[in-house]
């Protein structure tokens, strides 16, 4: 007789993250002024699959990056890692990585996509690397063969927080997987869900760690929390980044320009522009300073909702449009940029500024309540036929958030679930075809997701 396959130990599962955008602030942060950046709807989701105990793999499956690798569990350097003097608690706080752990994995994580251009293979070893780092720093030896398979709507490169989003999506799985985690559930008092939170945030930080090598912490900071936080950058020691949970949520038309720029280039030239003429540059930049402040003043003492709305998203648009004027006056600013910007005004949406680094990139669009689908219709066709992408978006979405088990219940009582399984995850054609299925979008909020929750002041 033939021997029945053993099945999965545990049902799959799914965990979602958000990338983010700067609202206010950018450039004025790098000298010491405060800004502010926020969670997008625009999200990435991993789908994790237990396989069965005689398989001993773990496959990390980026199919918007092209990559695809398997290890062997019992090949991985599991003796470094679980070394006395070199074991780490799930709760422990990490700010650093361990040089010899990280050299334990170079190897495992060289392996990947080999035959690839050294462009696209230097992103998937990166990834890779991150992806090894906390598995073996949180799982152990005896854990079973696993399939961790990623979709992405964040763009790539973008300046958005794909892969803060990425591995706050991974810490959460592999703590969930260990046990290390409580809730999310409606009841769950709010200290108990912060601490949740912040133990997520601290190994995506790791995570980001081996990605970038020296990451500010805000973009893994946004992506597990949600909302948005206020970032700002001391003299010495790391930034202070602070939660905003009263952050409204707002519609949000995001254009990538898909014109490459260079955060690096950019930042400098801020820099020459105020070595030679420092009063004006520093008027400038002290001026987007109290840019941000009058705008966390608005949000925390304005109400977005009701009869209110339009003239707050008035008030808060116009804060924008004026960040954006004084960093066109930094010349970080791009053509297409400015013509993204003109075609939002003629057809009057919304209020218009570039975010992140500029000279290329993102600009993001404050909506206005009364837009009509077919003016947002009109507009992106022109986009289109100037080679922009347009997202439509949520600003300060939710953070981190868990199906469990992937399953959308679509009948009544919970009756009639659809599963979300690999093949369906990899099927899904595009931002689109993503969010209909696994359901935190613009468009869709499919029942059975829940989320961790800051306490609001």
């Amino acid at each position: 007789m033939e021997r029945k396959v053993s099945s999965p130990m545990a049902p799959a599962f799914m965990v979602s993250a958000p990338g983010k955008v700067i609202v206010f602030g950018e450039h004025a942060a790098v000298f010491g002024k405060p800004a502010v950046a926020a969670a997008i709807s625009l999200r990435s989701y991993l789908l994790v699959t237990t396989l069965s105990k005689s398989r001993r793999t773990v496959t990390l499956n980026f199919i918007d990056i092209g990559l695809n690798h398997t290890w062997i569990i019992d090949t991985l350097p599991w003796p470094v890692f679980q070394h006395a003097s070199k074991k780490r608690f799930y709760y422990s706080l990490v700010d650093a990585l361990d040089p010899e752990l990280l050299n334990a994995i170079t190897p495992h994580a060289e392996a990947v996509s080999r035959d690839l251009p050294e462009k696209q293979r230097k992103m998937h070893v990166r990834s890779a690397t991150a992806f090894l780092y906390l598995f073996l720093s949180l799982s152990s030896s005896e854990s079973p063969g696993f399939i961790y398979t990623l979709r992405s709507t964040i763009p790539i490169g973008a300046g958005l927080g794909s892969s803060a989003s990425v591995c706050v999506c991974l810490s959460t799985a592999l703590l969930l997987q260990t046990r290390t985690l409580a809730g999310p559930h409606p009841d769950q008092p709010l200290k108990e869900a912060e601490v949740q939170i912040e133990r997520i945030n601290q190994w995506a930080f790791v995570g980001e760690l081996c990605i970038h090598g020296d990451p500010s912490g805000v973009d893994n900071t946004v992506s597990s929390g949600g909302k948005a936080v206020l970032f700002h950058k001391n003299t010495s020691g790391p930034p202070s980044v602070t939660p905003l949970v009263n952050f409204p949520k707002l519609r949000l038309l995001l254009v990538d320009t898909r014109q490459p720029r260079s955060t690096a280039t950019q930042v400098e030239k801020v820099r020459r522009l105020k070595d030679n003429h420092p009063k004006t540059t520093e008027l400038i930049l002290d001026t987007i300073g109290q840019l941000t402040a009058s705008a966390l003043e608005l949000i925390s003492s304005t109400t977005f909702d009701g009869n209110s709305t339009y003239e707050a998203i008035e008030r808060l648009g116009t804060l924008i449009r004026m960040n954006h004027g004084l960093l066109v006056a930094l010349g970080v600013s791009h053509p297409c940029l400015e013509r993204v910007r003109e075609l939002v005004d003629f057809a009057d949406i919304g209020w218009t500024k570039l975010t992140g680094a500029g000279g290329g990139g993102c600009a993001i669009t404050l909506s206005r309540p009364d837009v009509k689908e077919e003016t947002v219709e009109e507009l992106d066709r022109k986009f289109i036929a100037e080679g922009f992408q347009k997202y439509e978006a949520i600003l300060g979405a939710d953070g981190v958030g868990v199906l469990w088990p992937a399953v959308f219940r679509n009948g009544p009582d919970g009756e009639n679930g659809e599963e979300i399984d690999q093949k369906k995850l990899e099927n899904a054609v595009g931002a689109r075809g993503i969010e209909q299925l696994v359901g935190v979008g613009v468009r869709e909020a499919r029942e059975g997701w829940r989320f961790w929750t800051r306490a609001e002041d």
